[in-house]
């Protein structure tokens, strides 16, 4: 019996009749492109908007591209810099580069991975102009905190939700606390589109308008032309396929948190470091990460038995070869490159049944025990 990482085979058989029939009716309607002018789409924007707790959700082509819309509608350009989470996925800092400002990474606290508040302020210089807070693996970072910094130094708080959707922070949905939000909805995502799709979200309408009109080729309505924005728009199918599974988000929500608590029941005392999180917060476990002694050997007796794995992330992004003219180095970021060396990323999917997880949870032990000296 193989395993698989994430199954989105599985999931499409357990809705397959409303997926089947958003996607013919989008066929039926030839509403493939995007934009305000396409249904789906506005339909996805207003149903998700009202989900997640925000005024304006403005669809777009992916996660990427929602942190640069944002990052140009805030105006944020060459020689701003923007502090950022030194362990995530290249995309977060990638979107502060790409609009010409400077990524200033900060560790992360060492039991939830998410950006160290602790250390936000000594990296505030004159020049700082927004903060980029991960809510990594599925937990909310610290926001109360991260708000206060920024209103303390004028910053901007863009929220990168691409991986916690649903996500609650001390009873707030995530991406309501800061100033905007990014989404992705990647396949694999707990929110998944069939391929490429992301999404901005706010409260502020002017900020929502600036955005729409950046996606759409700068536009405020066909061929008038305000600025120069960029073809970013969120397609007709991906919509119609993200409001056909938005039904059932908060189900699969809560089988992520049973799966999880079914991995930490069978893990205890076996010496495996486990996910941390604060009480209050809700954790939606896009992905289960633990700590693990020797990495190889384990991800190795998993591929033997037929279970997939992963690393998110194997190398800190400061320390890609990306940044090597900025010349960092481990010691610099103490607590992600002594992570980036142990986090191993379970199989996590509402899917996923006992058996599976007491059998991976199994192979795990059984491998940490027998670690080669």
């Amino acid at each position: 019996m193989k395993i698989p990482f994430v199954d989105l085979h599985a999931q499409y058989l357990s809705i397959q009749k409303e997926i089947d029939s958003a996607i013919s009716a989008v066929m039926r309607d030839s509403a493939f492109i995007g934009g305000s002018g396409n249904k789906y789409v506005r339909a996805f924007e207003e149903s998700f908007a009202s989900f997640s707790g925000f005024k304006q959700c403005i669809g777009c082509a992916n996660g990427t591209d929602s942190l640069e819309i944002l990052l140009k509608a805030y105006g944020i350009g060459a020689g701003d810099e923007v502090i950022v989470p030194s362990l995530t996925w290249m995309s977060t800092s990638e979107a502060v580069g790409n609009m010409g400002a400077i990524p200033v990474f900060v560790d992360v606290h060492p039991t939830y991975y998410t950006i160290d508040v602790a250390l936000i302020e000594s990296k505030i210089t004159p020049r700082t102009k927004a903060i980029i807070p991960v809510h990594l693996y599925g937990l909310p970072a610290e926001m109360d905190e991260i708000m206060t910094i920024a209103k303390r130094h004028d910053l901007v708080v863009i929220e990168d939700c691409a991986q916690s959707h649903a996500a609650v922070y001390r009873g707030r949905k995530i991406g309501t606390i800061g100033h905007a939000a990014s989404f992705s909805f990647y396949p694999g995502k707990n929110l998944g589109a069939y391929g490429d799709a992301g999404a901005i979200a706010t409260n502020d309408e002017e900020i929502a308008l600036k955005c729409r009109m950046i996606a759409n080729h700068g536009q405020k309505e066909k061929h008038n032309h305000l600025m120069e924005g960029r073809n970013s728009r969120l397609d007709g199918l991906h919509a119609a396929v993200l409001s056909a599974k938005l039904p059932f988000l908060d189900r699969w929500t809560s089988q992520r948190i049973e799966r999880a608590t079914l991995y930490t029941n069978y893990f205890l005392k076996s010496g495996i470091g486990l996910p941390g999180k604060p009480d209050y917060s809700k954790h939606v476990y896009h992905l289960f990460v633990v700590q693990v002694q020797n990495r190889a050997h384990i991800q190795s007796q998993l591929t033997d038995s037929g279970i997939e794995s992963a690393v998110h992330y194997p190398t800190p992004l400061p320390l890609l070869q990306a940044y090597a003219d900025r010349k960092f180095s481990e010691s610099d970021f103490p607590v992600s490159s002594k992570a980036c060396s142990r986090i191993l990323s379970l199989p996590m999917y509402p899917e996923l049944t006992e058996d599976n997880i007491q059998k991976i949870c199994k192979v795990v032990c059984s491998a940490n025990e027998s670690v080669p000296s």
